[in-house]
């Protein structure tokens, strides 16, 4: 039998791991910058508070059975659920607004069960410059990753092209509580999906069906979206959501030009009110980060505004605001690897030490702690073979990309060589 891991999980190699690492640590970066500290949540959660008002689907969740109680347990299969458990408990008394950040693994039932995110959840403040703060992160986590960075004279195979696309939950929701209550979740599915032939076929009166599929298209630049949105009979929720939309993406527009002008490369902000997002916790704006390649596309990151999420865990019931998103960090990796911006190798060490005899050995230990005993990262291989000849030490020092050996004789000084 050849033993492979389950269906839906792979193995990461070192240079993949490595690429994975890269990105991350640019990633943590950005956050820092921005004020935020990092959390990690368990990767076991109850499956009550998984699912608590209907966050998460529990047909996503992978259960796990519980050993010393009956509760049913399961694996996250995303971070915001979980940050905002921890957020309304033992941070509650915590000073607002909390910038939290993470790096963590999350678990789906499907055809990839596990999955490396990077993220943030901005908890406290549900103002639009909390909102403009969490999009223009995003960004600054496009760029310092390398996916937005200028190239000079790049060939067709090394372009990526990205894109913001904006939606907002209640707006959408309320445009559709003209429609009879068991066909909303169809129109609402049939619009997520960018389905025009399901939305033709649906047995809708005239004017509901035109309503359909006018939300269907309202998808464009932020200022012919919103002219267009301004023609349909709008209630003052939504004209008040309208104008908060208009503020964000003017300032948003202002702030990316800004960086355009400092010939950095900056996504396409796009406006698209038939954006839905995969869990239902959403309040308000909704987004995507979809990368274009030669290759495909990808979405790389995705969010939103939750402002109801946390009183599902406070005992007292009492609410605060949240907006935050996730980066898919295999979905970066593939968008760098395909425009050749990611490393295409793994660090080599530095120095290959060579107890000459056995008598060698404690020195040839204690000379490659003091090689590694620097302010500076030093990698220092031991070579562990006993009776090699200088040729095959030599041989495999250059199979490893190692550039010095240190020799080492008992009670000699080591003798180092740089290998050409």
């Amino acid at each position: 039998m050849v033993y492979q891991p389950p269906t839906g999980a792979r193995d990461l190699l070192p240079l993949e791991v490595s690429q994975q690492r890269w990105i991350e640590a640019r990633l943590q970066t950005s956050f820092q910058r921005w004020g935020y500290r990092q959390i990690m949540t368990s990767t076991l959660e109850h499956l009550e508070a998984l699912t608590a008002g209907g966050a998460v689907d529990r047909a996503t969740v992978l259960q796990v059975q519980a050993t010393d109680d009956d509760s049913d347990l399961g694996l996250r299969p995303e971070l915001t659920a979980s940050i905002a458990r921890a957020a309304a408990t033992r941070l509650a008394n915590q000073l607002r607004p909390l910038r939290l950040f993470y790096l963590a693994n999350v678990f789906r039932k499907g055809r990839k069960q596990e999955i490396y995110q990077a993220g943030v959840e901005l908890l406290g403040s549900g103002t639009m410059l909390a909102d403009a703060e969490t999009l223009l992160l995003l960004c600054d986590c496009l760029s310092s990753a390398g996916v937005t960075q200028v190239d000079e004279n790049p060939t067709p195979a090394q372009s990526i092209t990205c894109s913001l696309v904006l939606g907002e939950a209640a707006l959408t929701r309320s445009l559709l509580e003209p429609f009879p209550e068991h066909q909303r979740s169809q129109v609402l599915q049939a619009i997520a999906h960018l389905d025009r032939v399901t939305l033709e076929a649906l047995d809708l009166a005239s004017d509901l069906k035109t309503a359909a599929l006018t939300l269907l298209d309202l998808r464009g630049s932020p200022t012919a979206v919103l002219a267009r949105l301004r023609q349909l009979p709008l209630n003052k929720t939504q004209l008040a959501i309208a104008d908060r939309l208009q503020a964000l993406t003017d300032l948003l527009s202002q702030r990316l030009q800004t960086r355009a002008s400092q010939e950095q490369t900056v996504p396409e902000v796009i406006l698209d009110l038939s954006l839905v997002q995969t869990f239902d916790y959403y309040t308000g704006i909704v987004f995507e980060a979809a990368c274009r390649t030669q290759s495909g596309t990808w979405v790389v990151g995705q969010g939103g505004r939750y402002d109801q999420l946390l009183g599902l865990y406070n005992p007292t019931g009492e609410s605060s605001p949240g907006i935050g998103f996730c980066l898919e960090i295999e979905n970066l990796q593939q968008v760098l690897k395909t425009a050749d911006r990611l490393p295409r190798e793994i660090a080599q060490s530095d120095w290959l030490v060579v107890p000459r005899t056995p008598e060698a050995y404690g020195e040839a230990l204690a000379y490659a702690n003091k090689l590694k005993d620097t302010p500076e990262l030093v990698r220092v291989e031991l070579y562990l073979e006993d009776a090699a000849s200088p040729a095959t030490v030599r041989d495999y020092a250059r199979q490893q990309a190692i550039s010095r050996i240190a020799w080492i004789g008992p009670g000699a000084f080591p003798e180092i060589e740089a290998l050409q």
